[in-house]
Formats: C-alpha cells, sequence, structure tokens
C-alpha cells in the first residue's frame, strides 16, 4: 500500500526534473541566462558578499544600491535559518530549471489533495509550469516572483487537507509551505494569494453555514490560522526588518506636502493612486490570456527574415535597412508601459476551465472561478476604477504594491486547476456519457462565442497602436 502511494511521487519527480533541465539545456553547458534584474542585483550585493567573506559576520548597511540603505533589504543571511535548508534542498537543480521543477512539483502535491489520478496531475503540472508568465519572468530576472508563485499551489494544498478534515497532515503542509513561500521575499505574491485563500475561506464558511457545521469550520480556522502562524513566524526576523524599514520608505507615510507644482499633496500611508496602477491590464487585453499575441507580442522583439515587417523594409530600402530596423521592433499595442510577452495561460487550458465550469459540481468550482474573476478585475487597474480605488483606499496594505497587473498570477493559478478537476470530471465513470457531452458542448460553444467576441472588440475598438509608437517609428524614413 506504501509503495503505491509513494510511486507516483517517484514517477512525477524523475520526470518534473527531466522536462525542466530538457527545457533549459543550455545549463547543461555552462550557460546562464541573461536577466537583467539579476545582473543589477549582482551589483547591489558584491560589497555584502566581500565584507562577508572579509568579516564573516552580516553587514548591516550597503553603499551600493541608491544613495545607502539596510543591506537586508538587500541580502541577508540568519542564523538556524532551516527554511533556507529545506528550500535549498528543494531546489537542487541549476537555475532556472529549480524555479520550473518548483511550479510541477507543488503543483503536483495540490493535485494530490484534490485526489486527482497522479497521471493527470503529471499532464496538469506541466500545463500550469509552462504557462507563459511563469516562463517570460526568468527574462527579467523576477527570481523572487517566480520562487513565491512557486510555493503557492503547496498553501493551497494544506488548506485543503484541512478543510478535508486530515488535520495532523493539512497542518504540517500549511505550515511548512507558509514558511517557504515567506522565505521567498516576494511580500506582493504572498499577499495576492491571501485573496485567493480568503475567498477558499468564504466558500468554506457559507457551505458549513448550509450544512450546519460551523463548529468544525471554526475548528478547521484554528488549526489554519496556528500553522499560518508558525510558518509566518519561521521568517519573523526578515519581515520585522522589512516592516521598520517600509515606514521609512515610500510605502510609508510621507513627510512631504506639496507637489512639485506647488499644489497641496494627498498624504497617504502608501504608494501613489499613478504609480500603483502604472501596469494595469486594459480590459481587453485580458483575451491574450487564451488567444496568442491577440495584442501583439512584447514590447520589443527581433523580428526574423520571413515577417512581413522584414519583407516590407527589405523590399522598400534593401537587405541592410531591413536587417537594421527588424532587430528591435515594437510589437505590443496595449498600455502597459512594458511587456516582456504575451501573458498567455493557453487556450486549450481555458476551454478545460470552461470544461470544469460545465461539469465539476460543488463548492470547489465557486472558489475557483471566484478567484479567477476577481484577480482578472483587479489587474485592470485605472481601467476599473471603481473597485481599483476602493481596494487601495480601504483593503490594508493593498497600496504598498505597484504593478497591479501581477494579481493575474491567481488566474494562472486557478485556471489550470479548474481544467484539469474538468478533465478528472469528464473521464470519470460517476457522470453519464450525455452529461460529459452536453457539458463538452457547452464549454466549445462558450469559450467560441468568448473568442468571437474578442475579436470583433478589438476590431471595433482596437488600435493596434502602443504607448511608444509614436516616438519609434518617426525615427523610420516613409519609404
Amino acid at each position: 500500500m506504501k509503495h503505491n502511494k509513494i510511486f507516483p511521487f517517484v514517477v512525477a519527480i524523475l520526470l518534473f526534473s527531466l522536462a525542466s533541465i530538457i527545457y533549459f539545456h543550455p545549463i547543461l553547458k555552462g550557460h546562464k541566462l541573461n536577466q537583467s534584474d539579476i545582473t543589477q542585483f549582482r551589483g547591489m550585493v558584491k560589497d555584502i558578499n566581500d565584507f562577508r567573506s572579509e568579516e564573516n559576520k552580516e553587514p548591516y548597511w550597503t553603499e551600493a544600491s541608491f544613495s545607502g540603505m539596510p543591506a537586508y533589504q538587500v541580502s541577508a543571511y540568519y542564523p538556524n535559518d532551516f527554511v533556507r535548508s529545506l528550500d535549498r534542498l528543494l531546489r537542487f537543480l541549476p537555475r532556472p530549471a529549480d524555479y520550473t521543477f518548483l511550479y510541477f512539483l507543488s503543483f503536483f502535491v495540490l493535485m494530490m489533495a484534490l485526489k486527482v489520478n497522479w497521471r493527470l496531475a503529471i499532464l496538469g503540472s506541466l500545463a500550469f509550469g509552462f504557462s507563459t508568465y511563469l516562463i517570460i519572468i526568468f527574462g527579467a530576472g523576477h527570481n523572487a516572483k517566480a520562487h513565491a508563485i512557486a510555493y503557492m499551489p503547496l498553501v493551497l494544498a494544506g488548506f485543503l487537507w484541512i478543510f478535508q478534515r486530515k488535520f495532523i497532515l493539512g497542518f504540517i503542509v500549511t505550515g511548512l509551505a507558509m514558511a517557504l513561500e515567506v522565505y521567498t521575499n516576494h511580500i506582493q505574491m504572498t499577499y495576492y494569494l491571501g485573496f485567493c485563500l480568503l475567498i477558499l475561506g468564504i466558500v468554506e464558511f457559507v457551505n458549513a453555514i448550509r450544512e450546519k457545521v460551523v463548529p468544525l469550520f471554526i475548528k478547521q480556522v484554528a488549526i489554519i490560522i496556528a500553522a499560518v502562524a508558525l510558518g509566518v513566524g519561521a521568517n519573523a526576523p526578515r519581515l520585522m526588518a522589512l516592516k521598520e524599514y517600509a515606514d521609512h520608505s515610500t510605502r510609508g507615510r510621507s513627510e512631504l506636502t506639496i507637489n512639485l507644482d506647488g499644489s497641496n499633496k494627498e498624504i497617504t500611508n502608501g504608494l501613489d493612486k499613478t504609480y500603483i496602477t502604472q501596469y494595469s491590464y486594459a480590459k481587453l487585453e485580458t483575451f491574450n490570456l487564451f488567444i496568442p499575441r491577440f495584442m501583439g507580442g512584447g514590447t520589443i522583439e527581433k523580428l526574423g527574415e520571413d515577417s512581413n515587417f522584414y519583407q516590407f523594409i527589405e523590399e522598400k530600402a534593401g537587405k541592410k535597412a531591413a536587417v537594421d530596423y527588424s532587430e528591435q521592433v515594437l510589437t505590443y499595442w496595449g498600455d502597459q508601459p512594458i511587456v516582456e510577452a504575451p501573458a498567455y495561460i493557453g487556450a486549450v487550458i481555458f476551454l478545460l476551465f470552461f470544461l470544469g465550469i460545465f461539469l465539476v459540481k460543488g463548492r470547489l468550482k465557486q472558489w475557483l472561478v471566484a478567484a479567477t474573476v476577481f484577480s482578472i478585475v483587479l489587474s485592470w487597474g485605472r481601467n476599473f476604477e471603481v473597485v481599483t480605488n476602493f481596494f487601495i483606499d480601504y483593503v490594508p496594505l493593498y497600496n504598498k504594491f505597484r504593478a497591479v497587473s501581477s494579481i493575474q498570477v491567481i488566474a494562472e493559478l486557478c485556471v489550470p486547476i479548474l481544467g484539469v478537476l474538468g478533465l478528472k470530471a469528464f473521464f470519470s465513470t460517476e457522470m453519464s456519457k450525455e452529461e460529459k457531452y452536453q457539458g463538452l458542448k457547452k464549454a466549445v460553444l462558450a469559450f467560441g462565442a468568448l473568442i468571437i467576441v474578442g475579436f470583433a472588440l478589438a476590431h471595433m475598438f482596437g488600435t493596434f497602436e502602443g504607448l511608444r509608437d509614436a516616438q519609434q517609428y518617426s525615427e523610420i524614413p516613409a519609404f
């Protein structure tokens, strides 16, 4: 019996390791991914590392970042930090293959908590880990974000086990997963995960009222709080240091009372609204999630000789001009300042998500759909100010974070979960063929209609012009 329980994990770990290495196979030759943020980070921590190696103790100040700042906000090692040791044990592959492995493994554990067949769980884990956004953030060097996203499914698994009344297993997994999640030091991603967990709690609470098991729900919540407290407490030194610094940073109360133009400055305890919502998803841009390159590609891309752009320039101005102008082409026409690539989750995954909507029954579906819609709406930022301003003004800590579009990581997580559950229901023997056929039919029609609506809206309202087009292409002569 124990052998049957361990075997799927052994197979999964081997497959996930292999998939991660194959995808980033240049690392086997010693190559490293050029990450701009990590290059800057290495420059900032050089004096810290030098001091650490020479003095054999931790520095508390660095002059290599801004005009000087506490070193513990850049790089710090804490004594008896078992969470760091556990994290290193799990991330045994070379970077960035280690993060993709964590994506896969963490999601697989979540699938086990949802009682999904291990073969289907492996397939779902690969779909989650190879989601476009989760890969493109490596290019910019957003390692901490990737690190935090990777542990999100593990946290969810712990919560679900507790709600399934597997209290000891759920308590242990929740405590360790929260410790690892907070350790990644990307508080914004952890904060967004909190919304997903809160929605899960609300759904469970409503169900507890219906089933008249509120005392059991209170017990489950108490166990969750205790486990989360232990996980957070394991990171107390870095969190307390962060809080101390945040009060004196741009995320704290400003001492300035006037703006540059002499007008009175609004006194806040967080970031400026314009800065918070600078990176906001346009409502139309949401179709990027399931229509490839719906709003073009990244802000700047290199187009090859087979592109229409290259061939047009070559025809009008010759090969040299075509080569020069196609090296850096603006392909994104949304209204965010910079985009590495479209945050494409996948058309197939979204079709399965709709299949899950029509086939999956119960509160799991309610939670996943609600969390998905919630994250997409909040990602619109300044393009849906009624909701965004409410959260900035009244929801604790929401005004401490910028780039609200990144809350779509919750949709990145919930969509494949419901997609896998939809497949599980479709292949189950508990549902009649007619029910399955009707569910599939409704999913295809609903998703197909949504795609048609997307293209219609793009045709009616799409400008196909990005924020930088006027400046960039004014330099190109009229051919």
